[in-house]
C-alpha cells in the first residue's frame, strides 16, 4: 500500500431517492451555529461586558471561545460523516447524536447554575456513549458503549457530589456565586468538593488509571472518535477552569493535579510506543496530552490548559479524520529507530533551550522561579517531542532531519505561545485565569522524572526492557469484550 503514488478521484456525494434529508439539514445547522458563534465572539471582543441570564446562564470569554471551537469541529465532523455514514442504517441516528452532543457542550460551557451544568455534563456523557456504540449490531460496540457509560455515570455522580457539597458550604447555586464565596470554603466541605472535582475531571479526560474507556472505544465510527478526542475529553480541563477558585484553595490539591497529570502524560507517551494500530496510537497520545493539560491546571495556568485543549483538539481531529491515509502511507523504513545519536542529542538540546527562551520571551512565563518555569519547560518538551515524531516519519536523510527539528519545533512553540497570549486576553474576566504557584521539592521531582522519561523515549532506552514492554502492552489493552478479533466481524450487515 505504501507504494501507491496516486489517489483515485472521489466525486461529489450523490443524493438518491432514499437518502434522508436529516444529514443535510443538520450539517447546515452545524455550520450555521459556527458562523453565529464567530459573530458572537467578534461582538464579545468589541462590546465586552457581562451577557447573562442571572442565576442560569453566563456568556463569558471561555464560553464564546469554546462555542467557536466546538461548532467548528462539529461542522467538520458533520461534513465528513456525509460520505462516511452514507448508506449506513445508523446514518440518521448518528447525525442526530452528533448534533445533540454539540448542543449539550454549547449549553455546558454557558451554564452558570450548578444543576444545569451537571445536567449538561450527564447528557454529554450519555450521548458520547451512544455514539461509541453506534454499530449496535456488534456485541463489541455495545460492550464499548457500556464501559464508557459506566465511567461517564461515575464522573457525573462525582460532579453531583462536588456541586452539592459546594452548595451546602456556600449557599450559592451558581458557579459564579460559589467563586464569590470561596473564602468560606475549608475543612471537610472543601475536601469532598475538591477531591470529587478532580476525580470527575480525571475520568472524563481519560487520565490514568481511568484511561480504559478511551482505549476501549475503537468501535466508534471514525468521525465520532474525532469528536471524542478533539472535544469530549477536554471537558476535564473545562471543569477545572470553571471551578478554579475551588481547586486552588489548597496547594495540596494543586500538587495532586501536577502529579496525576504528569503520570498520565508519561504513561500516554510510553503506551503509544507499543501500539501498532493508528487509532490505538492516537488514543494513547490523547491520554498523554490530557495529562499535560491537567499539569498546566495544577501549575495554576488555567488559560494555558484551555489553550492546550484547543490546539490539541485541532491536532487530534485532523489525525483521526485522516487515519485512513496514515495507514496507506506508513511502512517500515530504515529510519524507524527511535534512538538518538550524539549529534541528534545536541540538536535536540539546543532546540529545547531556544524553544524555552522563545516561549518565555513571548509569554513572560519562565522568567522567574515559580511554576511558570515548569510551564515553559513542559511546553517545550512536549512540542519538541511532537516535532521529533513528525520529522522521523519523513524520508529525509539523517542530516536533513537534524536540521528539520528546529525548523518545525521553534515555529510550533511560537504559535503555542501566541495562542496562549490570545486566550489569556479573552479569558481575562474569569477568576484565577493565572495563579502561579511556588515551586516545591515535589515539583522538582516531577520535572526530573518527566525529563528522564523524555530522554529515555528519545534515546530508545525504554525499548530495551522486555519486562517494561510487556507491562506497557498489558496496561494499554482495551476491555476484552470490546475487541473485534475476526475480519468478518467488521461487517455489521
Amino acid at each position: 500500500m505504501s507504494g501507491r503514488t496516486s489517489k483515485p478521484t472521489v466525486g461529489a456525494l450523490r443524493e438518491t431517492a432514499n437518502s434522508s434529508s436529516v444529514p443535510v439539514a443538520l450539517t447546515r445547522l452545524a455550520w450555521t451555529l459556527f458562523a453565529a458563534s464567530v459573530a458572537v465572539l467578534v461582538a464579545r471582543l468589541r462590546l465586552g461586558g457581562p451577557w447573562e441570564i442571572p442565576g442560569a446562564v453566563a456568556v463569558d470569554g471561555l464560553t464564546v471561545l469554546l462555542w467557536v471551537v466546538v461548532t467548528f469541529f462539529s461542522g467538520i465532523v458533520h461534513s465528513y460523516s456525509r460520505r462516511y455514514m452514507a448508506g449506513s442504517a445508523h446514518e440518521t441516528d448518528f447525525f442526530l447524536g452528533v448534533s445533540a452532543f454539540t448542543l449539550a457542550v454549547m449549553a455546558l460551557v454557558a451554564a452558570d447554575h450548578v444543576a444545569l451544568f451537571w445536567l449538561c455534563w450527564l447528557t454529554m456523557g450519555l450521548l458520547m456513549a451512544r455514539l461509541i456504540g453506534t454499530a449496535d449490531s456488534w456485541p463489541q460496540a455495545r460492550a464499548a458503549a457500556s464501559v464508557a457509560r459506566q465511567h461517564f455515570l461515575a464522573s457525573s455522580a462525582l460532579l453531583g457530589i462536588a456541586v452539592t457539597a459546594l452548595w451546602r458550604a456556600t449557599g450559592a447555586t451558581t458557579i459564579s456565586g460559589i467563586a464569590a464565596s470561596v473564602d468560606s470554603l475549608g475543612g471537610s466541605a472543601w475536601l469532598v468538593a475538591g477531591g470529587a472535582l478532580v476525580l470527575a475531571a480525571m475520568i472524563q479526560s481519560a487520565l490514568v488509571p481511568f484511561h480504559g474507556w478511551l482505549l476501549s472505544s475503537m468501535t466508534a465510527p471514525t468521525p465520532a472518535s474525532a469528536l471524542m478526542h478533539a472535544g469530549f475529553v477536554n471537558a476535564g480541563g473545562i471543569l477545572l477552569t470553571r471551578f478554579a477558585p475551588v481547586v486552588t484553595v489548597e496547594t495540596g490539591l494543586m500538587l495532586a493535579l501536577v502529579v496525576v497529570g504528569a503520570a498520565s502524560a508519561l504513561a500516554g507517551k510510553l503506551l503509544k510506543t507499543v501500539r501498532s494500530d493508528v487509532k490505538g496510537e492516537l488514543g494513547c497520545s490523547t491520554v498523554g496530552q490530557m495529562g499535560f493539560m491537567i499539569v498546566q491546571a495544577g501549575l495554576g495556568f488555567f488559560a494555558a490548559a484551555v489553550t492546550h485543549l484547543v490546539l490539541h483538539g485541532f491536532y487530534k481531529a485532523y489525525h483521526f479524520l485522516s487515519a485512513g491515509d496514515e495507514v496507506e502511507r506508513t511502512a517500515p523504513t530504515e529510519h524507524g529507530s527511535g534512538e538518538t545519536g550524539v549529534a541528534g542529542a545536541a540538536v535536540v538540546l539546543l532546540t529545547g533551550l531556544a524553544g524555552g527562551a522563545t516561549f518565555a520571551l513571548l509569554t513572560g512565563k519562565g522568567t522567574s522561579v515559580d511554576s511558570g518555569l515548569l510551564l515553559a519547560g513542559f511546553v517545550t518538551l512536549t512540542t519538541l517531542h511532537a516535532a521529533r515524531s513528525a520529522v522521523r516519519q519523513t524520508t529525509l536523510s539523517t542530516a536533513a532531519r537534524y536540521g528539520a527539528v528546529p525548523l518545525v519545533a521553534l515555529p510550533a512553540i511560537a504559535v503555542y505561545a501566541l495562542a496562549y497570549r490570545a486566550v489569556s486576553g479573552l479569558l481575562s474576566g474569569l477568576p484565577l485565569v493565572s495563579a502561579p504557584t511556588e515551586l516545591t521539592a515535589l515539583h522538582a521531582l516531577v520535572a526530573v522524572a518527566f525529563l528522564a522519561a523524555y530522554v529515555a523515549i528519545e534515546t530508545g532506552v525504554h525499548e530495551r526492557s522486555e519486562r517494561l514492554y510487556v507491562a506497557l502492552l498489558n496496561a494499554g489493552q482495551p476491555a476484552p469484550d470490546t475487541v473485534l478479533t475476526a475480519t468478518e466481524e467488521y461487517n455489521e450487515h
